[in-house]
């Protein structure tokens, strides 16, 4: 997402602040707000829904303000119009009205003072077209059209998506190619396109201030300009955030490997990296064998575990078999210290729920900024937390808000290193051989904690077969079988049910696991397993550890 916006604002000369009229600005209106602060684009603030029932117009709009102050706006940039909108209704207005003077068209609740455009959203457009800017060109300049996104057709190949800052550029013209690396190469538009409403449609050609689509380079990437061969000036490379997290994605080498997925070699894993590297800018990948690591093994880099599991399951789903190691931030020495990423947290949660997700956060470090009750029940909490202690945050999150809490979180800044975090309190409990489970073990296993297979599948040495309600972990025996005699029991006729296990999802295992563990990714299941799967072998490489 954050590259997504990085690359968006180079396109655009001015920027719509859309706030809920309730909510307030969250976590991401900051980030997005920073950067187009950054860019210098000036900004319209529109506050939506003013209609709802629990609209608080005035508050919200103090609180933009001050988030315009916390980001160091000047003068010039918090001096922004607001346009008050109940988008659904197609009403915008310049003046607001408090709910007990006037009825908004069609509404319940809030009030917008009667204008004589009401029942438009004229007044938006107008003032859009009133204080953005228009594009602004050097006439006589040589092209520059600077490429910001990527596409594919079936027909064409990949499309390149370009804003033209300066110059003309024609179907079939010769460019000279600027790349990322300083080399400049000629080519040539094979087809160039425009959008007009939803569509895509052919285009002669297009002057300054004009987004377009370009076919013919193959490799042409995200960051790259192209501009006139006989004269030739690249513009600054897009540049964006770096990574905050870290996994490693390698081959799969369980026991069960290659019984469900199609992709499953070390060349094909590096290629679907390689591919992913071509439209996201915000994303890296390392090799592990630089010093003496597996070369089957990749450290991925990204901006959170949202973007790393996005990836991880998109890979799934088109057939890879691949094995994911454990998120870990990323260290950086600033002036010879140590800092960390902190991410600013949002949570929504029932008031009942405050004191629990306080005690939650305190024990990750977390530094609450502002609390705010609406009196309705619902209370707000802003918090900066380090990035490290939001790893496996959300399950708890929601186990203790019963599922109703809320949360956003984005990346935020450098800090110095917070310390040791409390890790999972619970162990493992882990197979001790292979085979399929048997519902006889599995019944005395539940008494130990929570399952995470069923009985009737198959498990391996090495396989994590639930969560130990204790700190330690415990090699089991998930497959022995009831022996059966020829002596008759006056019990063999009462059946015990077992309890239901709890089926990981892709995102919860990753947030399960520890140093020495891992995933387990196929296309049709997610298993937890230790690194190392034989007990000799953990026992050797914990001695190692110490």
């Amino acid at each position: 997402f954050g590259g997504e916006v990085e690359r968006g604002l180079t396109m655009v000369d001015g920027v719509l602040l859309l706030v809920d009229a309730s909510e307030g600005p969250l976590p991401q209106t900051r980030f997005v707000l920073r950067k187009a602060l950054e860019s210098r684009l000036p900004v319209i603030l529109v506050v939506n829904k003013v209609d709802r029932p629990d609209a608080r117009v005035a508050e919200v709009i103090d609180e933009v303000y001050e988030l315009f102050l916390d980001l160091d706006a000047d003068e010039e940039q918090i001096e922004f119009p607001i346009v008050y909108c109940n988008a659904r209704a197609g009403i915008a207005t310049l003046d607001y009205t408090p709910p007990a003077q006037g009825a908004l068209g069609g509404g319940d609740g809030g009030g917008v003072a009667a204008t004589p455009t009401e029942g438009s959203l004229a007044p938006l457009l107008d003032l859009l077209l009133a204080r953005i800017p228009a594009p602004v060109h050097e006439p006589g300049h040589p092209l520059q059209a600077l490429v910001t996104n990527l596409d594919a057709s079936p027909y064409v190949g990949r499309l390149a998506i370009c804003r033209v800052r300066n110059g003309q550029i024609k179907r079939g013209q010769q460019v000279a190619w600027c790349r990322a690396d300083g080399s400049i190469e000629r080519a040539q538009v094979s087809e160039l396109y425009v959008t007009e409403a939803l569509d895509r449609v052919d285009a002669a050609e297009a002057g300054p201030g004009e987004i377009i689509a370009i076919a013919g380079i193959p490799e042409i990437t995200i960051g790259e300009t192209l501009a006139d061969p006989a004269d030739p000036r690249p513009l600054p490379v897009i540049t964006v955030d770096e990574p905050s997290l870290s996994i490693t994605i390698g081959i799969n080498t369980s026991p069960l490997a290659g019984k469900e997925g199609s992709k499953l070699t070390a060349r094909q894993v590096r290629e679907r990296l390689d591919r992913e590297l071509v439209g996201n800018v915000s994303l890296r990948v390392l090799d592990t064998d630089r010093s003496g690591g597996d070369p089957n093994r990749w450290e991925v880099q990204g901006r959170g575990e949202l973007q790393l599991g996005v990836l991880v399951e998109m890979m799934r789903r088109e057939g890879f078999e691949l094995t994911v190691g454990q998120p870990h931030v990323l260290i950086r020495e600033i002036d010879g210290k140590r800092h960390e990423p902190f991410e600013r947290l949002s949570i929504d949660v029932p008031d009942d729920y405050v004191g629990v997700v306080t005690q939650m956060l305190a024990l990750r470090k977390g530094r609450m900024e502002h609390m705010t009750n609406h009196g309705t029940g619902w209370v707000r909490m802003d918090y900066i937390v380090p990035a490290r202690g939001l790893i496996g945050f959300r399950t708890e999150f929601l186990t203790e808000t019963r599922g109703t809490g809320l949360m956003h979180h984005v990346f935020d800044r450098w800090e110095l290193w917070a310390g040791e975090l409390r890790t999972r309190p619970s162990g493992s409990l882990v197979a001790d051989r292979s085979g399929v489970t048997a519902g006889y073990s599995l019944t005395s296993l539940a008494e130990r904690g929570m399952l995470f297979v069923g009985p009737g599948e198959e498990v391996y040495e090495g396989m994590i077969v639930g969560e130990n309600s204790r700190a330690e972990d415990i090699d089991v025996n998930p497959t022995k079988e009831k022996h059966l005699t020829n002596i008759r029991s006056s019990t063999s006729d009462v059946y015990e049910r077992l309890a239901a296990h709890r089926k990981l999802t892709l995102d919860e295992a990753l947030e399960f696991v520890r140093d020495d563990e891992c995933v387990e990714v196929t296309p049709e299941t997610v298993r937890v397993r230790k690194v190392q799967l034989g007990k000799t072998d953990r026992l050797k490489a914990a001695r190692l550890r110490r």
